[in-house]
């Protein structure tokens, strides 16, 4: 059986992670829009119509999981958007197309995808699958809270020092390389 505090700290950062990646996304529509129309996974048109789906989409899975009633077709949900998301890099990449903005960052940043993204996607999908096994019946208490709230610091820490390693230093690093 799962931990409570352990299930917990799963649900609550990939709700943060899907938050967070929804309301970059409304932030800057008109930016994503063409991203995701550039992934060619929807022919153009509807992809530019439908678009804006997707962060409500990303922002519904978000809430969800912190409902306990709706928490199991969330983590679902949030599974199925993962392993959709690292289909769409995936294919692009098996077509040669690694000039496209992998659309996760900033507004003011572009990254090129990568074979990592894919891995990533594949993991966290793979992680919040633990949090459908049976969890204990034991109490949640204050103990269990703080875990929760310092494994999503310590959480949201690593996942933006990886993301930032595998996306800016480590392509800069290649190329820096390959100019010498």
């Amino acid at each position: 059986m799962l931990d409570p505090a352990f299930g917990y700290l799963i649900i609550a950062g990939i709700a943060l992670l899907f938050a967070s990646a929804g309301v970059r996304k409304l932030q800057g529509l008109a930016r994503f829009t063409e991203i995701f129309a550039a992934y060619r996974v929807l022919p153009s048109a509807l992809a530019r119509r439908v678009a804006w789906l997707i962060p409500c989409l990303e922002l519904s899975i978000a809430i969800t999981l912190l409902w306990g009633p709706s928490r199991r077709m969330a983590v679902i949900s949030a599974i199925a958007v993962l392993v959709a998301y690292a289909s769409g890099l995936g294919v692009n990449l098996l077509r040669g197309r690694r000039d496209l903005d992998c659309g996760c960052s900033a507004a003011r940043d572009r990254r090129a995808i990568a074979a990592w993204m894919v891995w990533r996607n594949l993991i966290l999908a793979a992680a919040l699958g633990i949090a459908t096994l049976p969890w204990s019946p034991r109490l949640f208490n204050l103990t269990d809270f703080l875990t929760v709230i310092g494994g999503l610091i310590v959480g949201a820490t690593l996942y933006a020092a990886v993301d930032r390693l595998l996306g800016d230093v480590a392509p800069k690093a290649m190329s820096l390389r390959s100019t010498s």
